[in-house]
């Protein structure tokens, strides 16, 4: 069933969301300072294009400077990423197929507002 749920979401949804966090992965790459950042939008583009039989969990690790980092993320690119998830997902809601995406969907805001102490397992 999850293989059908993530085709199902790369071709209405997945493909979309990729690719936005594939481009803010590469532009905070190229400003050579917000590397980290730039890696956290790649490992959560993998999570966005593919996330049925996949969660997230909270790094055990967690400090002050993945918060810090959080709080730059959030101005810099989070806030936009969680508008686009928020409309994709309502947007979904709307037929009864698209349900169980849009929630998949709202269940990825929190992860695009704040991605670093995070990390992807699978279920």
């Amino acid at each position: 069933m999850n293989t059908v749920l993530n085709v199902i979401w790369v071709v209405l949804a997945g493909i979309w969301l990729w690719i936005s966090y594939v481009f803010v992965g590469v532009v905070m790459c190229i400003l050579i300072v917000t590397i980290p950042w730039g890696i956290a939008s790649f490992r959560i583009a993998g999570y966005a294009i593919w996330p049925f039989g996949r969660r997230v969990v909270q790094k055990p690790t967690l400090g002050v400077w993945s918060f810090i980092g959080n709080v730059i993320w959030v101005i810099l690119a989070g806030w936009w990423l969680a508008l686009e998830h928020l409309l994709t997902g309502l947007l979904l809601c709307i037929t009864i197929i698209g349900i169980p995406l849009g929630i998949a969907n709202f269940k990825l805001i929190p992860v695009s507002l704040a991605p670093l102490g995070k990390e992807i397992v699978e279920d």
